[in-house]
């Protein structure tokens, strides 16, 4: 299993965010889930996070290759919030 998260830094905006959700779910193969961070152990502000899970990496490595995936990316840096992508492997 694969997982695509980002954690943001501040809370985006939640109407804002609704749109940016919606687009999200769109991308092909994976599921979709975000939410509030309610707490950390050690670190940094965070305050956001938003993951992708794909079954496999040939799901993962379609839904990068997706029109989809692509136009998250740009609307996700039209957000105006700070926030970094990570990619794990938990299978």
């Amino acid at each position: 299993m694969i997982r695509v998260f980002v954690v943001y830094e501040q809370e985006p905006d939640p109407d804002r965010y609704q749109d940016h959700a919606a687009l999200c779910e769109q991308v092909p193969g994976g599921t979709f889930r975000h939410g509030k961070v309610s707490r950390t152990f050690v670190g940094g502000p965070l305050a956001y996070y938003a993951e992708w899970e794909f079954p496999d990496e040939d799901a993962y490595r379609a839904a990068v290759r997706s029109e989809e995936f692509a136009a998250t990316g740009k609307d996700a840096a039209e957000l105006g919030v700070a926030h970094s992508v990570h990619v794990a492997d938990v299978g």
